[in-house]
């Protein structure tokens, strides 16, 4: 996933052009409503849903209102409804929807019998109210405390509402316009920070954990800190037992070879690297438009244009690259590396990715699985152990993203390795 957040329009303001029940008076800047109903049942509500459903794929939202007047019964409710409400009803008496009610404290869950839940409210309270899409919760405010939370039992988008009752009840609206009494950011980062607190709750062995570094050492080619790591803790540390050991070895599988290839596409002798690749693997090279092929022909262009060779690159272009026009799975990669031709300053431009580090490591690593898909016997392993759980992790949290209809904070691991290496930090400062 990506790691920007997603694109979501919030509330700004109430809703004046659907759905708005006949006992009301909005101002002008649509953040106010005022009761103008007699307030002789349960059918003439005065209530207003926001402009726009709450944003969903976030970790959280949160409103406010301020009772400006509580009027004569002080009938005034927050809550969410969805799109099908019924206006004139107070939000958590109809069914998929959920309100906290100032008159008496109760919060009402899809019924007209509401549950304890907080303090009661009126004239010069601020209340607020929000959904933790992580934990599937609703959860509201008192004056900048928090009262407490329920299960969001409801599916699909949710709408802030509020709601008055009686003769001269007014109130005001907060969709974030203004500073919020209750420490919304900080609420957010505390229930992060309890997660974060569970997990390192979680005990896993020391040796378990060596042991998941020294695979991928070993599954990238990495020989030689493979052999550092090995003798700063072969006496500080258990020895990893049997079926671990087993499975580091798996990737023991010519490592020599590619750590020595490692190295070469790394300082970007790439002509080294393709006949290292010819004496020692010529299966891989045969096909002349294989992927691997395809990456080293590339990064010879690149490394030619990285020293100003321009005139060699083109007529390289012209020898190597030539063939695999036309190959679908290339165009686009193939377009971006003759794209580094047209700019005086190719660091600079949209492709100047392609003059980083990080490009010597994708065609490094694509060798390198190439050569493992050689072994002769066993399970060829694509990944290493600490990447195949990380994907399982990935899989996880978008599979529980799609339990709760896609809604909550969509999952980065580039976020969740900042946000903890950030602590760290913080903590040894």
């Amino acid at each position: 996933m990506e790691d920007n957040e997603e694109e979501e329009e919030s509330p700004t303001e109430l809703n004046t052009i659907t759905g708005l029940s006949g006992f009301v008076v909005i101002s002008p800047d649509k953040l106010s409503l005022k009761y103008t109903g007699v307030s002789q049942h349960g059918h003439d509500v005065g209530v207003v849903q926001a402009n726009k459903p709450a944003p969903c794929k976030r970790f959280a939202y949160y409103f406010e209102i301020y009772v400006k007047d509580a009027g004569v019964k002080g009938r005034v409710s927050i809550g969410f409804t969805t799109d099908s409400f019924r206006i004139a009803r107070h939000p958590g008496w109809e069914l998929n929807t959920c309100g906290y009610h100032g008159e008496d404290g109760l919060i009402y869950l899809g019924k007209r019998q509401g549950e304890a839940f907080g303090p009661t409210y009126t004239t010069g309270d601020t209340v607020g109210g929000g959904i933790n899409y992580d934990s599937q919760e609703f959860f509201f405010t008192v004056n900048g405390t928090l009262v407490g939370t329920v299960s969001k039992y409801i599916k699909g988008p949710l709408f802030p509402t509020v709601a008055v009752h009686s003769q001269n009840e007014e109130v005001t609206v907060n969709f974030g316009q203004e500073k919020f009494a209750f420490d919304f950011k900080g609420y957010e980062s505390s229930e992060r920070n309890k997660q974060q607190i569970a997990i390192e709750k979680i005990s896993i062995p020391s040796n378990m954990s060596l042991g998941l570094v020294k695979n991928y050492l070993l599954h990238y080619g990495y020989e030689e800190t493979h052999h550092a790591l090995d003798l700063a803790t072969n006496s500080t540390l258990p020895p990893i037992n049997g079926a671990q050991e087993n499975g580091i070895d798996d990737t023991s599988y010519a490592l020599h070879e590619r750590k020595i290839l490692r190295q070469l596409i790394r300082k970007g002798e790439i002509d080294a690297a393709l006949a290292k690749l010819r004496d020692s693997y010529p299966q891989l090279v045969q096909n002349d438009k294989s992927e691997v092929c395809f990456l080293l022909h590339c990064q010879k262009f690149i490394e030619l244009v990285r020293i100003g060779a321009l005139e060699e690159a083109v007529k390289y272009g012209r020898m190597e690259l030539a063939k695999f026009i036309g190959l679908t799975t290339f165009q686009d990669i193939l377009e971006d590396c003759f794209a580094l031709l047209v700019y005086e300053r190719p660091e600079e431009s949209n492709v100047g990715y392609f003059l980083e580090e990080t490009q010597r490591e994708v065609v490094a690593d694509t060798v390198n699985a190439a050569i493992l898909s050689t072994k002769p016997k066993g399970k060829n392993q694509s990944h290493s152990h600490l990447e195949t759980l990380l994907r399982q992790l990935t899989a996880c949290c978008l599979e529980l993203r799609s339990l709760n209809d896609g809604q909550g904070e969509a999952f980065s691991l580039n976020r969740l390795l900042r946000t903890n290496n950030w602590k760290r930090t913080k903590k040894t400062t």
